[in-house]
């Protein structure tokens, strides 16, 4: 998989690694740590410069969150609520655990998006709790900007590492992918069978 998306991140240019990051942070076809990653190895391989791939993938990354974010917020407490109650156990939370998130990032929301940009499961679903807490939105495309920004640095100097040392490296990245989505699948599963509800 990783030697197409490689050659779809090197033909597309600034602009596809924007659009592909985008979509990954809306409905995930492609992990950012292949993304970026793969952008660093074109970097390495002199296809591509390290600041436009670090702008571009940011701005994407960005973009995508913001989609979700706008949806919550529309959307709005009340009118998520039956779906939460309908599908509880699938999402692994109930009502009241929207309710505690939503007290949670009103008091502290810019934070929280900034930290959760650094964990590979939960960086996309935090827009949806800023959303319906109706955080700022300047103030949420901005702390999502910078710690995006951050953490794709991470992935492009890894990314550049890899296209230095190794000469299959689009290869040993796409396996460590594989590794990782299979470690995310595992712990769904496993919070989706030993998910409870609280006692009434």
């Amino acid at each position: 998989m990783s030697e197409w998306v490689y050659e779809i991140v090197r033909q597309g240019g600034y602009l596809g690694i924007m659009f592909l990051m985008a979509l990954e942070n809306i409905i995930p076809p492609i992990p950012s740590e292949l993304i970026m990653g793969l952008g660093g190895i074109a970097v390495a391989r002199g296809d591509m410069q390290f600041w436009p791939l670090l702008f571009w993938g940011t701005l994407g990354a960005a973009m995508g969150n913001y989609v979700l974010f706008l949806v919550a917020d529309r959307l709005g407490y009340e009118r998520l609520r039956p779906f939460i109650d309908r599908w509880g156990r699938w999402l692994t939370l109930e009502w009241h655990d929207v309710e505690v998130a939503g007290r949670f990032l009103r008091r502290h929301g810019h934070w929280v998006v900034f930290l959760f940009r650094f964990m590979p499961m939960f960086r996309t679903v935090i827009s949806i709790p800023a959303g319906l807490a109706h955080m700022g939105h300047f103030k949420f495309l901005g702390f999502t900007f910078v710690g995006a920004a951050i953490w794709n640095v991470a992935l492009i100097l890894g990314g550049k590492w890899l296209g230095h040392t190794l000469s299959e490296a689009e290869q040993w990245l796409g396996y460590a992918t594989l590794v990782v989505g299979a470690a995310t699948v595992v712990f769904y599963l496993w919070r989706v069978m030993s998910w409870k509800p609280r006692e009434k």
